[in-house]
């Protein structure tokens, strides 16, 4: 039986002791992993490993002893309890033992819990789990995890007491970072709230949230809207041994100062505009993004629009000879000036 993205999360958090197996599908095998994690730790308990209870088995070593999954389903355990055999990054050459196995089970065998890479619909794997009525198959997407998902891997960290506010704050985080950052994050934060009952805070999401290229550019574009000019050039340096080019940088403040540009221009006010903003802005960050908003208005944001556009027209230039991280940083010291202008 197929199982859709929402039938397939109730199922990953509770899943059936009596079926006979699962396939996991997708071309991101982080994400796969992932949910084969949950399953298996729903379905055999934290304990399954030393209890021998779960063998596992990579799929490439079924093409060449094709009896070797039957054997393990149909193995006898020592230890009561559910059990499971998971084949690891099936192909088509796996397909033979799979669809024996299944063909061949019988209540009271173990469970076989297969993942794999993505899979075309006319898959014989595909098709077989698809197909039969007591085994389920899962495609994998790369959507943004919904709020539940995001809300099960807070509570199973132990993260309590998380406002309204910061839950739609690490949503956000969620759907901007991978799978496997993610829950990185996510347990980081954990070890950081440690021992403390406070609520979580987008502070300490700021604090625990991996530190990448694109910080360093906020850190560069806030410097520079906020016309502290003798700090851009070690900012820019330091971008630039990061790999970051002149080009990068023209469209993060292009990105940039636009988003201040639809504060200030708002019928409302920036405070209203700042508001309108899609995703949505929170915490610390919105109060500064209002702060330069309000600061340069909307004449001067329209002045600097023009600014970036020129130096992003003279970097794509055939005929430009001059270091483009060279042209970027004198814009962007003409920018601060502009920012301190009255």
């Amino acid at each position: 039986m197929k199982l859709s993205p929402r039938e397939a999360e109730g199922y990953f958090a509770k899943p059936e002791a009596d079926k006979t197996g699962l396939l996991i599908y997708g071309a991101d095998a982080m994400r796969v992993a992932l949910k084969r994690q949950q399953v298996l730790a729903a379905l055999l308990g934290p304990e399954a490993e030393e209890e021998m209870r779960l063998t596992r088995m990579p799929g490439g070593d079924l093409r060449g002893d094709p009896a070797l999954l039957l054997d393990a389903v149909k193995a006898v355990g020592f230890f009561p309890g559910p059990r499971a055999v998971f084949v690891e990054d099936a192909t088509e050459t796996a397909a033979p033992a799979i669809l024996a196995a299944l063909e061949d089970w019988a209540p009271g065998d173990a469970q076989i819990i297969v993942t794999a890479g993505q899979l075309k619909p006319n898959s014989k794997i595909r098709k077989v789990f698809e197909g039969h009525p007591t085994a389920y198959a899962v495609g994998i997407y790369d959507d943004p995890p919904s709020r539940a998902e995001v809300e099960r891997v807070l509570a199973e960290s132990g993260m309590k007491n998380v406002p309204r506010d910061v839950m739609s704050a690490i949503s956000e985080l969620a759907a901007s970072l991978s799978p496997g950052d993610f829950a990185q994050t996510v347990e980081k934060l954990s070890l950081y709230k440690r021992d403390d009952s406070s609520d979580l805070t987008v502070e300490d999401i700021e604090a625990c949230a991996p530190r990448s290229t694109e910080a360093a550019l906020d850190d560069v574009l806030n410097v520079v809207a906020e016309g502290r000019a003798g700090e851009i050039g070690p900012l820019i340096r330091r971008l630039q041994a990061q790999g970051t080019n002149g080009v990068t940088l023209c469209i993060g403040a292009m990105r940039h100062f636009r988003t201040l540009y639809a504060c200030a221009s708002d019928p409302g006010g920036a405070a209203q505009g700042i508001g309108k903003l899609r995703p949505p802005v929170y915490g610390k960050r919105r109060d500064r993004i209002l702060r330069q908003a309000q600061g340069w208005g909307a004449a001067k944001l329209q002045t600097a629009l023009t600014v970036l556009t020129d130096t992003d027209l003279a970097l794509r230039s055939a005929g430009q000879t001059a270091p483009a991280m060279a042209l970027v940083e004198r814009a962007m010291i003409r920018l601060a000036m502009l920012a301190r202008s009255r």
